[in-house]
C-alpha cells in the first residue's frame, strides 16, 4: 500500500511540473507576439545623412600623360607643381629633330614646287598671249583682204557687163555698116580681158580664203597646245604631291611634341629628359582649381543620395583644419567593388559601392592633397 501511495504522489508531481512548464510556456510566447507587434507598430527612424568614405580628385579626374612606349624624352620643360594652359609644350621626345629636318626638307621641296609651277605658269601665259596675238593678226588683215578683193570682183563683174553691152551694140552697128571691123575687134578685146580680170579677182579671193582658214587653225592649234601644256599640269601635280608630303611630315613633328590637353596642373612627373617613356607615362596632370571629392556609397544607400544635396567633407589625420563644405553634383551610373579602403580592420573590404561626386566649395584648401582619404557625410533629409 506504502508503494502505490509514492507511486500516486510522485506521478501527481509530474504532472504538477508540466502543468506549470506549459504555462509559462505560454506566457513567454504572449510576452513574445506583444513585444513584436509593439515592435511592427513602432516606424524605424528617418535617415538624416548617409557616411561615406572617399578620396579627393581635381576637376575632370587625373589625366596621365603619356607618349611612344620606348621613346626617349629629349627635354621636359615643366616641373611638379606648375600650372600649364591647355596646348602648352610639355616635353620634346628624341625624334623631334629627325622629324623637324624632315618637315623642312618637305617645306623646301614645296616651296621650289611652287617656284616652278609659277615660271611655267608665266611662260604659259606668255605663250598663250602669242597664240592670240598670231590668231588677231591673222583676222584682221586678212579679213580687209577677202572684203577688198570682193569689192574688186563687183567692180569687175560690173565692168564685164558695161563691155558686154557695148559689144552687142557695135556688132548691131557693124551690120549695118556704121563702124569699122576694127572697132568690133577691140571691143572683143576689152569683154575678154575683163573677163579675165574677173576670174583672177575670183581666184584671188579663193586664194585668200583658204589661207586664211589654214593660219586660223594653225594658230588656234597652238594656243589649245599653250593651254593644255602638260609639262605644266605635272608641275601642279608635283606641287599637290609636295602639299601632302608637308602635312604629313607636319603631322609627323607634331606627334614629336608632348602638349597639355588641357588646363592644369603637374601632379607628378614620371620620366625625365633622357630616359625612356615606360608604361607609367610622362607625368599627371589635373586641373586642381576645382576640386572634387569621389564618395564611394553602399549600394544600399545610393538611393538616398540626389544631387545638389549638402555634404560635409573631413580629414580624419588632420590633412586639413576643420570641415569642407561641397554640393553633390554626380550619382554615378555603377556598382563596383570599394577602392578606398577603411582603416577599421572590421570595415567590409569586398562592399559594393556607387561613385558619388561632390563638388567642393573651397577647392584651394585641398587642391594639393589630391588621392587624400577623407570620410564624407551627405544631408539626405
Amino acid at each position: 500500500m506504502k508503494t502505490r501511495g509514492w507511486i500516486l504522489i510522485i506521478a501527481g508531481g509530474a504532472i504538477a511540473i508540466g502543468l506549470i512548464g506549459f504555462g509559462l510556456n505560454q506566457l513567454a510566447n504572449s510576452r513574445a507576439e506583444k513585444r513584436a507587434a509593439e515592435e511592427a507598430a513602432t516606424p524605424l527612424p528617418k535617415r538624416v545623412e548617409v557616411v561615406a568614405l572617399g578620396r579627393l580628385e581635381p576637376e575632370g579626374e587625373v589625366i596621365r600623360i603619356s607618349g611612344p612606349t620606348g621613346e626617349r624624352l629629349s627635354r621636359l620643360f615643366v616641373k611638379r607643381g606648375d600650372a600649364v594652359n591647355g596646348g602648352q609644350e610639355l616635353a620634346l621626345l628624341e625624334s623631334f629633330q629627325e622629324r623637324k629636318a624632315e618637315r623642312d626638307l618637305a617645306a623646301s621641296q614645296l616651296v621650289e614646287a611652287v617656284k616652278r609651277l609659277r615660271a611655267e605658269t608665266a611662260v604659259e601665259r606668255a605663250e598663250i598671249q602669242s597664240a592670240q596675238t598670231n590668231i588677231q593678226q591673222i583676222e584682221e588683215p586678212t579679213t580687209f583682204e577677202i572684203e577688198a578683193q570682193k569689192a574688186t570682183i563687183r567692180e569687175r563683174q560690173a565692168q564685164l557687163e558695161l563691155a558686154k553691152i557695148d559689144l552687142k551694140r557695135f556688132q548691131d552697128l557693124f551690120r549695118e555698116g556704121a563702124i569699122a571691123e576694127q572697132t568690133l575687134d577691140r571691143q572683143w578685146t576689152e569683154v575678154r580681158e575683163l573677163r579675165e580680170q574677173l576670174n583672177n579677182a575670183k581666184a584671188t579671193l579663193i586664194r585668200l580664203q583658204k589661207s586664211r582658214t589654214t593660219d586660223l587653225l594653225n594658230a588656234q592649234a597652238q594656243l589649245q597646245a599653250a593651254r593644255a601644256n602638260l609639262p605644266l599640269s605635272q608641275i601642279r601635280v608635283a606641287v599637290e604631291s609636295a602639299q601632302q608630303n608637308l602635312k604629313l611630315a607636319d603631322a609627323r613633328l607634331a606627334r614629336t611634341i608632348i602638349r597639355a590637353p588641357r588646363p592644369g596642373r603637374v601632379l607628378q612627373v614620371l620620366t625625365y629628359a633622357g630616359e625612356a617613356i615606360g608604361n607609367d607615362g610622362i607625368l599627371d596632370l589635373g586641373d586642381t582649381r576645382q576640386m572634387y571629392v569621389v564618395a564611394e556609397v553602399y549600394e544600399t544607400d545610393v538611393g538616398l543620395v540626389k544631387v545638389g544635396q549638402p555634404a560635409t567633407v573631413t580629414s580624419r589625420n588632420g590633412a586639413f583644419e576643420g570641415n569642407l563644405a561641397g554640393t553633390v553634383s554626380e550619382v554615378g551610373w555603377e556598382i563596383f567593388k570599394n577602392d578606398v579602403l577603411d582603416d577599421d580592420p572590421a570595415a567590409d573590404a569586398d562592399a559594393r559601392v556607387v561613385e558619388v561626386r561632390v563638388r567642393l566649395e573651397e577647392s584651394e584648401r585641398v587642391d594639393r592633397l589630391t588621392n587624400l582619404q577623407v570620410d564624407v557625410r551627405i544631408d539626405v533629409q
